[in-house]
């Protein structure tokens, strides 16, 4: 469950494309900034009236504390988000956030694998700020890999400028490894890490589940239809272990994640 919730009228710094069909949206927001966490998600209004009536969950790209910015890079891929490219500077969009349960920061040096597909890998890039301040800059023992059906959908030059160096695939083969980013990790990732971090679509994270021993501790971030995005309406549910077995409950992707151990998903 999340901390402190804000519904904040914010203002709109920038909102660019970035690649193709993606844009990169700033919002001016220091409550929001101060308390979101890699993971979380804002629940956006994307028109100035009720229609569309639902918000939108949008994943926090990353949190510019001091500035009190938050930036959001999404995909044009419906009404709601239509409407939201073509917003400009000094627009204001309805803002609830931040919500969600996020990833569990690891203990300075431990050995992680941060693993991202396509537009998924979005929320990775919080996280990967995160764990170089944590690591105090460093970063031998962060693996980044990184998946995306062409090259110029990849977020590599944006990890790279963090300072990692990533490993990369397409399913074109035109950057780097030719197939799946799973592939890539299992062929790259000889030695064993202390956590796993993914973001990414379905048949994604079932892949990485199914390459994973039961030893090895995973968190991956998990998509569903949002409704309220408080947990109230119960569009988002999906199916968590319940102790040993088959045994499960349904969980709200809004409020009990959207990340979860990946033990505890059925694919």
């Amino acid at each position: 469950m999340w901390g402190q919730v804000y519904n904040k009228n914010t203002a709109i710094i920038k909102n660019d494309e970035v690649m193709p069909g993606h844009w990169l949206l700033c919002l001016d927001s220091p409550d929001i900034a101060r308390a979101a966490s890699p993971g979380q998600f804002l629940h956006v209004r994307c028109s100035r009236t009720l229609d569309p009536l639902l918000r939108r969950p949008l994943s926090i790209y990353c949190a510019d504390r001091e500035r009190g910015r938050v930036y959001i890079l999404y995909r044009a891929a419906g009404r709601g988000t239509a409407l939201l490219a073509g917003m400009r500077p000094g627009d204001r969009l309805d803002v609830m956030g931040p919500l969600g349960k996020g990833y569990t920061l690891p203990s300075p040096g431990r050995s992680v694998a941060v693993i991202g597909g396509g537009i998924g890998a979005a929320p990775l890039f919080f996280l990967l700020s995160e764990i170089k301040a944590i690591y105090s800059g460093r970063l031998e023992n962060v693996a980044v890999f990184l998946g995306a059906a062409t090259g110029e959908l990849l977020l590599a030059s944006q990890t790279a400028a963090l300072g990692f160096s990533p490993y990369t695939a397409t399913d074109d083969g035109t950057v780097g490894f030719k197939g799946s980013v799973i592939d890539l990790y299992i062929d790259t990732n000889g030695s064993k890490v202390d956590r796993i971090y993914a973001c990414g679509p379905p048949p994604m994270l079932k892949s990485l589940s199914r390459a994973l021993g039961p030893d090895i501790r995973a968190e991956v971030s998990v998509e569903e239809r949002m409704g309220c995005g408080v947990g109230a309406c119960l569009s988002c549910v999906c199916k968590v272990r319940e102790g040993a077995g088959e045994e499960f409950r349904y969980a709200h992707v809004c409020k009990d994640g959207p990340v979860f151990s990946i033990q505890d998903l059925f694919f």
